[in-house]
């Protein structure tokens, strides 16, 4: 068996909006594993300054898999527990290696006979922009949408008002995404604000790190508050029983990039299940590569809720996809 790698930039058709900034490009790399003839491919999907492993010496982590890529699994994931990135590329690798073509994890899904259900992902940008994008995604029928927020309340809230007005929470689910953008204090009048215009849920309404200030909010919110950034980090087990003990969340979103692989993301989905907090699985900004895995791991996971999975049509240079969105529901090509 041997592995290499290599670095890829993917570049955004429109500059992406977010409350750390705006993104005009996206580093990833590309692992390769190959064995009698046979070769597995998956992403190892760094996210520069949000990543727990956005580290110096990443790269070299990154050869050090390569050349000891024979090395017994969990001997592995214990060398890479501080790179959750590359162990869930690695994962993806074997999975790959195993099953051939474009399959992870062979269901009904990858056979074509099901779909996952996914919600429409709105970019911050001015006004107009995002006017734009809710009616297109409105328009493809999608029934779940979910704003990015937190850059300007007053003006995305006029935004929430009007899409509430015009659809009841019957007819359109709608998620917000703080990206940790609001103080604590900000933050008890926008949750009775979205309580008011029946939102589904705020995912990161501060800061992560604040534990304490996240758990009283979640003790009293008129919102159901989903954690998001607050999970990266945290890899051992009891630490991970630990945070959601203390914070008790309505629910937690898992990136499997960032929370430890498909391995890291069963764990926070077996802990969530124990305490009655809910969850659902989202992309972050994988290629078409990472992004094709984590659909066919998200469909195994059984949730009946909409999905935060990209369509890999943000980029101007993603590699060859395996998935076809038709309205809301993400089909894998057979």
């Amino acid at each position: 068996m041997k592995a290499s790698y290599f670095r890829y930039m993917l570049q955004f058709k429109r500059p992406g909006g977010t409350s750390r900034g705006v993104l005009h490009e996206k580093e990833t790399f590309i692992l390769e594993i190959e064995e009698e003839g046979k070769k597995g491919t998956g992403e190892c999907a760094i996210f520069r300054g949000l990543s727990f492993d956005d580290r110096p010496d990443y790269e070299e982590k990154l050869q050090w898999l390569c050349e000891n890529i024979q090395q017994d699994k969990h001997y592995l994931q214990e060398e890479l527990a501080e790179f959750p990135s590359i162990w869930f590329g690695y994962e993806q690798a074997v999975l790959n290696l195993k099953h051939g073509d474009h399959l992870y994890f062979p269901s009904e899904f990858t056979e074509g006979k099901s779909a996952i259900t996914i919600n429409g992902l709105i970019w911050m940008g001015d006004i107009g922009y995002m006017e734009e994008q809710i009616q297109d995604k409105l328009d493809k029928g999608f029934h779940c949408i979910k704003l990015k927020i937190g850059v300007d309340w007053p003006s995305e809230y006029q935004i929430l008002k009007q899409l509430r007005e015009k659809f009841s929470a019957d007819q359109l689910e709608l998620r917000v995404d703080a990206n940790g953008g609001f103080s604590k204090e900000e933050a008890i009048t926008v949750l009775q604000q979205l309580a008011d215009l029946g939102i589904h849920s705020i995912e990161q309404p501060v800061k992560a790190g604040n534990w304490e200030e996240m758990a009283s909010l979640c003790a009293v919110t008129p919102t159901p508050i989903a954690l998001d950034e607050e999970l990266i980090g945290i890899i051992d087990p009891e630490e991970k029983r630990k945070l959601l003990e203390t914070i008790k969340p309505q629910y937690i979103i898992l990136k499997p990039a960032l929370a430890g692989g498909f391995s890291g993301s069963d764990e926070w989905i077996s802990l969530a299940g124990s305490m009655n907090i809910g969850w659902w699985i989202t992309s972050a900004l994988e290629s078409n590569i990472g992004l094709n895995a984590i659909a066919q791991y998200t469909f195994t996971k059984k949730s009946p809720m909409p999905q935060g999975l990209g369509t890999g049509s943000l980029f101007v240079n993603n590699f060859e996809s395996s998935l076809d969105l038709r309205n809301e529901l993400l089909w894998f090509k057979i």
